[in-house]
């Protein structure tokens, strides 16, 4: 058994001794009907003056820890005891266990403390009562009846994962007319790869006032708070479910769609301009949030081609949705689902999608397209060894071009990081194309204001070519940047490749490692003269009436 050191036995010995009797014990945390957390293990550990009526120590440990722990809480109850009592050792302690008695007649043997056992404690009988009242009056943040249908409706969400083919302002209408509820408008967030969920807005006019009021003011934190809590919808969100306060900046993952399902975790919610931000649902809330969430996996399954498509379609679809057991006299509902395409433009006008001052938007080529690569993606042009170009070969989506000499330090590389879903979405639309044939750097000019540009070109099978890069001639860095290119081609007699990446919201950003990287594609690289499109000018922006 483990004892006290000697001089820690002198230090207590000094304090002075009350003629006061001690209550001492060690309980569940939770009680049988706790539904916040079934599976939440905890014990509390209590010290009480009986004679004061005060609470001297108190902690809380997890329910695998031994004995000593009820002592070093002793211990805080007697040189550091909670306000107002004060440093002090009682003449008697009680307790209700057995093994805790003789464990502490064993710890405590050389302090001159009477260690007693009594089958009732009643002042920590009535605090423990106390605190399982008060965790029973706890507000679940689910109706428990609904509980599990909702999280597992909500994880056939996650696998659906419409944000990899849904843009927040391609929005959805859910027509339920139940529980005072018309019409509620989905917007699905995801598709950047940083926040991945649903917001059901309950009117038209909350959804349009949120999204105008935060292009007014993007950069104010607090304007932009004030705008999220002036929102009136039910949410579904999905984070990491070991996610900390401490470590959600430092350790968070590169993208929550990398975890496996046990580790996400779907957390429902309400806001509104009078209540503000709950994650709490009620009754009426949970099944409206049932009937949404299972009439839009719905309609994603039964229309996941057409949503696919460039251009976001007009559908519309109707299901009798099957009630989860309730008090409610209705068994099923009928409900309508809707893509609304006129609202989706009118928002990304809103948004300035369509702004005609893009550099290099519309060139004189008629087959440049500029909608491959995302706007956000980090880019770089750089190398790669040959170990890790073998690496690359067995461990990622790869299309080989050649039998590449391995001559220099390595295979020049365009690389390309961007979230998981736009970097998958990049990868179908080059094998879609047949694969990439070539990189190309090819002179541009704005004749508006005298800029020359270096463009970055991509060629692929079928013969289009994507602008991945817009670069000035007189940026020295990308001046060094394009003469180690060149060198680096001459090496491997013209041979180099593209790399998509993932990881650009996450702590591999602008340096993606091994395991960010999704495909390789190996190809020729060109010069402006093989390529034969001469100087690609910015031409002005053409409107039709």
């Amino acid at each position: 058994m483990t004892s006290f050191n000697r001089s820690t036995s002198r230090r207590l010995k000094k304090l002075a001794q009350i003629p006061s009797v001690w209550e001492g014990d060690r309980r569940p945390l939770s009680s049988p009907n706790q539904f916040s957390d079934p599976e939440a293990k905890g014990e509390c550990i209590l010290w009480v003056d009986y004679s004061q009526g005060i609470v001297r120590g108190m902690d809380v440990v997890a329910s695998e820890i031994g004995p000593e722990a009820i002592v070093r809480t002793l211990m805080q109850a007697m040189e550091h005891p909670q306000s107002p009592a004060r440093p002090a050792r009682p003449q008697r302690i009680v307790v209700k266990d057995r093994e805790i008695q003789f464990y502490l007649r064993g710890v405590l043997q050389d302090l001159d403390i009477a260690i007693d056992y009594a089958p009732e404690l009643p002042l920590i009988d009535e605090l423990f009562r106390g605190f399982a009242d008060l965790l029973d009056s706890q507000t679940p943040d689910l109706p428990p009846q609904y509980a599990q249908i909702l999280r597992e409706k909500a994880f056939a969400i996650w696998q659906a994962a419409p944000w990899e083919f849904l843009e927040e302002q391609q929005i959805l209408s859910i027509e339920i007319n139940k529980w005072d509820v018309g019409t509620i408008y989905a917007s699905v967030m995801g598709m950047l790869g940083m926040e991945y969920g649903i917001l059901f807005y309950r009117s038209e006019e909350s959804l349009k006032q949120f999204r105008a009021a935060v292009l007014t003011d993007e950069e104010s934190t607090e304007h932009l708070e004030e705008a999220f809590l002036k929102q009136d919808c039910l949410f579904l969100t999905f984070e990491s479910a070991d996610q900390t306060d401490e470590d959600e900046d430092e350790d968070e993952e590169d993208d929550l769609a990398d975890l496996p399902l046990s580790e996400i975790d779907p957390t429902f919610g309400n806001i509104h301009p009078l209540e503000g931000l709950r994650s709490v649902l009620y009754d009426e809330e949970a099944l409206v949030m049932f009937v949404a969430i299972e009439s839009l996996s719905r309609f994603i399954r039964d229309h996941r081609r057409q949503l696919h498509e460039d251009i976001f379609p007009p559908l519309s679809r109707r299901y009798r949705i099957s009630l989860p057991q309730s008090e409610e006299s209705t068994k099923s509902l009928p409900v309508t689902v809707s893509t609304m395409p006129q609202l989706a433009a009118e928002l990304e006008e809103m948004a300035g999608f369509d702004d005609d001052d893009q550099e290099i938007d519309n060139l004189d080529f008629q087959s440049l397209q500029d909608d491959l690569i995302p706007e956000d993606s980090f880019l770089s042009l750089g190398v790669v060894s040959w170990e890790m170009l073998e690496c690359l070969r067995k461990g990622v989506t790869y299309h080989q071009a050649g039998e590449i000499k391995q001559v220099g330090d390595g295979l020049p590389v365009i690389l390309i990081q961007t979230s998981r879903p736009k970097a998958k979405t990049v990868i179908e639309r080059i094998e879609t194309a047949g694969g990439l044939r070539a990189i190309c750097f090819n002179p541009g000019a704005n004749p508006n204001d005298g800029d020359r540009y270096d463009l970055g070109l991509l060629q692929t099978q079928n013969g289009e070519l994507f602008l991945f890069g817009e670069f000035l001639d007189e940026d020295p860095i990308h001046v060094e940047a394009r003469k180690k290119w060149n060198q680096r081609c001459k090496n491997t007699q013209g041979y180099c490749g593209l790399i998509i990446a993932k990881g650009l919201t996450g702590a591999s950003r602008g340096n993606p490692q091994l395991r960010d990287m999704m495909a390789l594609f190996e190809a020729r690289s060109l010069s402006p003269q093989d390529l034969g499109i001469g100087t690609l000018q910015l031409m002005p922006q053409l409107k039709f009436e």
